[in-house]
């Protein structure tokens, strides 16, 4: 049974600007007027209006006026042992290259095996190497994407847009923001994995820590051919964020950088007005599995946030009876991403993806 007990929803009512970012089981009808998630068609209304939310701080996600063919390029390949990594580029828009890692199992090549499974690998900030830390290039516990390779998984690691090597002009290729430039970059890299004979398509893996963490949730909102998540320090709510401290708050600080959402910067001293939160884009990810780690002692993200964060997402999964799909662990580390976690990432990605794809 559904609870609606965080608010009161009676018939008529005009429904606030912005919804309730804790309880998502209610929604604005067509005249304006609250009403309460009773099905899933009800919770696409909600959706509808957070995917809204997030664009209008982010940029309008474009379509097919900014595809074109991936002319996918390949500049370097080194043998891993168990795995060959290639340094490759693929055209994201008219005007953009984005350079990516494709760590591809051995056994995958060498035999006419069935298509193995894909992730998405996204890194965390590096202004020096960038997604090179995903392949074991840079700090430690970062190698996720080789580590899954080992593990027999294709992956594709893209490098985030403003970071090392990667300097595509915003302003110019006419994006609003470096995270709706990130999520079309990790759409196009899911239509380079379509390509690729050995791979099962159309249900993928995203793993990220900190900024990979947060830009995994972001591309998986808009992309439903993302059918797991798992997002390592990456998150907690808006109104959380390093306690609410104004000062991060200042523009080309924290989340109004550039690279970010510049936008953000006039929600300064107005924080409950964000139009969009982790609660809400969790949710919309639902039903397909997420795991969420929230470290106890991560110095950016505040676990208790996570949490709550958590509950309101899970109200979503329980209106499609899948409330496991939400997990949280809470490892007693910092920000980091130490093997016991890694782990039970690789487990978690492998036992949450079937065969088909599943739909929010």
């Amino acid at each position: 049974m559904i609870c609606f007990s965080s608010i009161a929803v009676a018939q008529d009512v005009t429904a606030p600007k912005r919804l309730p970012r804790e309880n998502l089981l209610v929604y604005r009808d067509a005249a304006n007027q609250l009403r309460p998630v009773e099905s899933q068609a009800d919770w696409q209304q909600r959706r509808a209006e957070i995917l809204a939310g997030m664009q209008s701080i982010m940029g309008k996600l474009p379509g097919d006026e900014k595809r074109c063919p991936l002319d996918v390029q390949v500049h370097e390949e080194v043998d891993c042992g168990q795995y060959v990594r290639r340094l490759i580029s693929y055209q994201a828009e008219p005007g953009s290259r984005v350079p990516a890692y494709l760590c591809v199992p051995k056994v995958v090549l060498e035999n006419d095996a069935l298509p193995v499974h894909a992730a998405l690998c996204l890194h965390g900030t590096d202004n020096v190497i960038g997604h090179g830390t995903v392949v074991g290039l840079g700090r430690p516990n970062r190698n996720y994407a080789g580590e899954l390779a080992e593990r027999g998984w294709v992956t594709l690691a893209p490098n985030y847009p403003l970071l090392a090597k990667y300097q595509p002009d915003l302003e110019k290729l006419g994006w609003e923001s470096g995270t709706i430039k990130a999520v079309w970059d990790n759409m196009r890299g899911l239509d380079l994995l379509e390509t690729l004979p050995y791979v099962k398509h159309g249900n993928y893996a995203a793993i990220g820590h900190s900024l990979g963490g947060h830009n995994s949730v972001y591309t998986a909102v808009f992309d439903p051919r993302i059918g797991a998540v798992v997002t390592s320090c990456g998150l907690d709510s808006y109104l959380d964020y390093y306690d609410g401290k104004p000062e991060v708050w200042q523009p080309g600080r924290g989340w109004t950088q550039v690279r970010y959402m510049a936008k953000l910067g006039d929600y300064q001293g107005r924080l409950a007005e964000i139009p969009f939160d982790f609660h809400e884009m969790l949710g919309a990810i639902a039903p397909r599995p997420v795991l969420v780690i929230a470290p106890l002692r991560d110095s950016n993200f505040r676990h208790e946030s996570v949490d709550k964060v958590a509950t309101a997402a899970r109200q979503v999964y329980l209106l499609y009876d899948q409330p496991n799909s939400l997990q949280v662990l809470h490892p007693d580390v910092e920000h980091d991403f130490p093997p016991a976690m890694r782990e039970a990432a690789y487990a978690f990605l492998a036992s949450s993806l079937p065969d088909q794809p599943t739909k929010p």
